[in-house]
């Protein structure tokens, strides 16, 4: 049997599923796009984040995590909590990520540019109600749930 592509996305089934435990940040312009980025090595996009460090709650993480692999700087104070989603893990096959995701509460500025930083390869601006990958690459299963969301919710 050919080991599984850790680019397949498929929901894991079964007990011995293991978690992953994330904080992911929602960064939007003034036109409502989304920033979404893709780890080198993998075909998933997916919002800027990561797993937390020993004594890091999942705010601290979001902040960390988005100035390591963006370049902006965030206050943990500007982030809104959008909840935590389960979903199948974008880049290990067999795992479920339970994702912390927040929300930077206004759009970026003009000045807060991000950049292709640490371990990202690309970044991409998604229609929230119409999000594509480019160059054929996919979407992580939890970023396409919370753009269903956002998508739907008009104040946002």
């Amino acid at each position: 049997m050919p080991a599984a592509d850790v680019n397949d996305a498929q929901d894991p089934a079964g007990p011995d599923v293991q978690t992953i435990r994330v904080s992911a940040v929602v960064l939007r312009r003034p036109d409502g796009r989304t920033l979404s980025v893709r780890k080198g090595g993998t075909r998933m996009y997916m919002f800027p984040g990561g797993k937390p460090e020993p004594g890091e709650t999942a705010r601290e993480a979001a902040v960390r995590e988005v100035a390591e692999e963006t370049g902006i700087r965030l206050r943990p104070d500007e982030l809104t909590c959008l909840g935590v989603h389960e979903a199948a893990a974008a880049n290990e096959a067999g795992f479920r990520v339970v994702g912390h995701v927040f929300a930077l509460a206004r759009p970026l500025a003009e000045h807060e540019a991000p950049v292709k930083a640490a371990e990202i390869a690309d970044l991409t601006w998604l229609d929230p109600a119409a999000p594509q990958a480019p160059d054929g690459h996919g979407l992580a299963p939890l970023l396409c749930s919370v753009l269903e969301g956002i998508a739907a919710d008009p104040l946002f």
